[in-house]
C-alpha cells in the first residue's frame, strides 16, 4: 500500500510557475509508474504527464508539451511537475498517481493507475 500527498498548488498570475510534488509514503514510490492528471470544474479528468519508474521516459500531452516538466527523485520518494508559462485553462485541480503492478512503463489512461493522491489545486488569473 502507498499513500501519494500532492503540494505546491496556489494562485499564480499566467506566465507564471508553480512546481507540484507527489509525496509517497508506505513503500518506495520509485516501484510504481507515475502520472499526473487534471480536472477543472464540469470536466472530466485528464491527462497531464507520465514519468517511468526509473525516470528514463516521460510523456506529456499536447496541451502542456514544451511548458510542464515531470521529473522524480527515487531517493525522496517524490515525484514533480515543473509547470511554467502557465495559462487560464490550466486551471484545475492536480492529481498524481501510481500504478501498482510496477511495470517499465508509463501511462496515460487513469485507468491503469490504481493509487492517487488527494489533489491539490491550482489556479491560473488572467
Amino acid at each position: 500500500q502507498v499513500q501519494l500527498v500532492e503540494s505546491g498548488g496556489g494562485l499564480v498570475q499566467a506566465g507564471g510557475s508553480l512546481r507540484l510534488s507527489c509525496a509517497a509514503s508506505g513503500r518506495a514510490l520509485s516501484m510504481y509508474p507515475t502520472g499526473w492528471f487534471r480536472q477543472a470544474p464540469g470536466k472530466e479528468r485528464e491527462f497531464v504527464a507520465a514519468i517511468t519508474r526509473t525516470g528514463d521516459a516521460t510523456f506529456y500531452a499536447d496541451s502542456v508539451k514544451g511548458r510542464f516538466t515531470i521529473s522524480r527523485d527515487n531517493a525522496k520518494s517524490t515525484v514533480y511537475l515543473q509547470m511554467n508559462s502557465l495559462k487560464p485553462e490550466d486551471t484545475a485541480v492536480y492529481y498524481c498517481a501510481a500504478d501498482s503492478r510496477g511495470s517499465s512503463y508509463y501511462y496515460i489512461s487513469s485507468y491503469e493507475y490504481d493509487y492517487w493522491g488527494q489533489g491539490t489545486q491550482v489556479t491560473v488569473s488572467s
